[in-house]
């Protein structure tokens, strides 16, 4: 049986992004790994075959109780499948659900978290989920927060922003890593090499580059615009929308950039996120 290493991140916090890193490196190919072909490197823990499988029905027809329930199973049939350590996306919270774990300790060889402003996680929340902004903000601000359990995915335990990012970096350790989204801009080659350096894959700068460059932003969204991209919701645009930091500046009005602060106060302190004045 395999090992688990998790890619972590509350939605629309740069979880694809990582995805499409990690598939340029274990490639290192001469053009960027296409977007249909990022699930022949890492799996999804939502997806709903395994689930209707152990259930013997759809998946559409579970509750989220039934889902908490059949979840470990479903991450050990993932860890079977899998001779050596193998990436699985996630967006559950850190910790347990109706009694059940949402991620096997067991399994576990390691995680990446990615942290994103919530600021800037509300916009791209409402746009892919075609909800209004204020919706947003309180949706990031619910701790009974859940994903849908539709044809594409089972229901996943979110929390609020704040209880999510906290579950996943009180964990910090040697085997789990949490790293800004915003670094990932800003300081690439500092940030990607961290990730490349924990799954020991460091040896070799040019292929680190060429795993960043064949990642950035306008590559994904070109071949998004060429082939679409099965990850879409369907409700909002693109799945890559503007792909910058800071965007909420030009969005958000001040009493919404309040209610956020004030929800989520502690963890945007602890990542730098607080922005002036508040």
């Amino acid at each position: 049986m395999g090992n688990i290493c998790w890619l972590a991140s509350y939605p629309k916090s740069g979880n694809t992004w990582l995805r499409a890193f990690l598939a340029n490196m274990v490639v290192d190919g001469g053009r960027p790994v296409a977007l249909a072909e990022l699930t022949r490197y890492c799996e999804d823990e939502a997806l709903p075959e395994d689930y209707a499988a152990l259930a013997k029905r759809p998946s559409i027809d579970l509750t989220i109780q039934d889902i908490s329930r059949l979840r470990p199973q479903v991450h050990a049939r993932i860890a079977a499948r899998h001779p050596a350590t193998v990436f699985v996306k996630t967006h559950n919270m850190f910790g347990s659900y109706d009694g059940y774990p949402l991620h096997a300790a067991e399994l576990t060889v390691a995680a990446i978290y990615v942290v994103r402003n919530p600021l800037d996680v509300v916009l791209s929340m409402a746009d892919h989920f075609a909800l209004s902004l204020d919706d947003a903000i309180e949706y990031l601000g619910s701790d009974d927060a859940a994903t849908a359990n539709d044809a594409l995915h089972v229901s996943q335990v979110l929390a609020s922003w704040s209880r999510h990012v906290a579950s996943w970096a009180d964990q910090s350790s040697a085997s789990v890593l949490v790293v800004r989204y915003e670094d990932m801009l800003d300081k690439a080659t500092k940030t990607f090499g961290r990730i490349a350096r924990l799954l020991r894959m460091d040896g070799d700068r040019g292929r680190l580059e060429r795993a960043i460059k064949y990642s950035t932003f306008p590559v994904l969204a070109a071949m998004e615009r060429q082939a679409g991209f099965v990850e879409a919701s369907g409700k909002g645009g693109r799945f890559f929308r503007k792909g910058r930091a800071n965007q909420w500046r030009e969005s958000l009005n001040r009493d919404q950039v309040a209610r956020i602060v004030n929800d989520h106060r502690e963890q945007m302190a602890r990542f730098k996120y607080l922005p002036p004045g508040f």
